[in-house]
């Protein structure tokens, strides 16, 4: 098979292990840079250029898109679904998955656990929403944050009204959402590829910080998830629609709570936790998955 990645840093771990697990399985898998792919609109012919060359003979893309090129990224991926190449995950799946807001009503729809969960315009509503999400302590998040960028806790009314009123009065849009005490700074990261869970770990805060991401300077470890966890985190994928993504779960006195579905999950902190080789899981899965204009879109959106 002949794949391309859309990726800007070909150097990170999980994109030279994707490379690394295509060509240990005799796939050939080019890189290229999201930002200098270019797309070509004509009727019938929906082309991508790279470095001023047309990009054809591709069986698969595997979008590694960063959150701050969304847009850009998802244009590029739906020309290639347009010109018939397939998607690990589709445009309008990711899309979906990076606007917070969309993503927490899609799985509320179908019955997912989450946290309870505010959003409103009106700064002079803060106090509603604070009650609404049973604070203080609340935990408010950038609606388009990631990494754990953009995520205060705040412990008191006040600061949480100073901190609403803050981003709001910079119209940037938030969400509020309720501070699960007893998941005790942890959460829980599976992965989904297909419809299984092929490894789980579970992620600690850094000392003082509440935020479990490991870019924030948090650690991973095993972890042997329910099976009320393991159905959330298949459906999770499901009703977002894509086919890979790392789901993030709060372990709480009702039952596992989404956190977050992220489309494009890091490998180091999996791999390592688990000692499995995830890269080439989604590899194998492209392969036996792949095939030319069966995106379900069909890059609409």
């Amino acid at each position: 098979m002949k794949i391309a990645m859309l990726a800007r840093n070909p150097n990170l771990y999980s994109h030279r292990r994707l490379v690394e697990a295509a060509e240990a399985r005799g796939h050939a898998l080019d890189v290229l840079n999201t930002l200098r792919c270019n797309v070509q609109i004509a009727s019938h012919r929906p082309t991508v250029t790279y470095n001023g060359e047309t990009l054809t003979g591709y069986d698969a893309v595997i979008p590694r898109i960063g959150a701050s090129i969304t847009h850009y990224g998802l244009a590029i991926l739906r020309q290639f679904e347009m010109s018939g190449v397939w998607p690990l995950n589709e445009s309008v799946a990711i899309g979906r998955s990076r606007d917070k807001l969309r993503s927490m009503q899609i799985l509320a729809k179908h019955g997912l656990g989450l946290p309870l969960t505010a959003f409103a315009h009106d700064p002079k509503q803060t106090s509603e929403i604070i009650r609404a999400v049973k604070g203080p302590p609340v935990v408010i998040k950038l609606l388009e944050g990631t990494q754990g960028i953009g995520v205060v806790l705040a412990e008191t009314e006040a600061s949480a009204k100073s901190v609403i009123e803050a981003f709001r009065g910079a119209n940037v849009n938030i969400l509020v959402q309720e501070f699960i005490k007893e998941a005790g700074g942890t959460d829980i990261r599976a992965l989904v590829i297909g419809d299984k869970v092929v490894a789980a770990m579970k992620r600690t805060g850094a000392p003082d910080d509440f935020r479990s991401n490991l870019h924030r300077g948090g650690s991973a470890e095993l972890v042997r998830i329910t099976p009320e966890e393991r159905s959330t985190a298949v459906r999770a994928a499901k009703r977002m629609g894509l086919n890979v993504c790392g789901v993030d779960m709060l372990r709480s006195n009702h039952g596992p709570v989404i956190m977050e579905v992220n489309s494009s999950p890091g490998l180091e902190g999996i791999e390592a936790a688990s000692g499995k080789d995830i890269a080439g899981m989604i590899i194998d899965f492209i392969a036996a998955n792949a095939q030319a204009g069966k995106t379900k879109t069909k890059g609409k959106g």
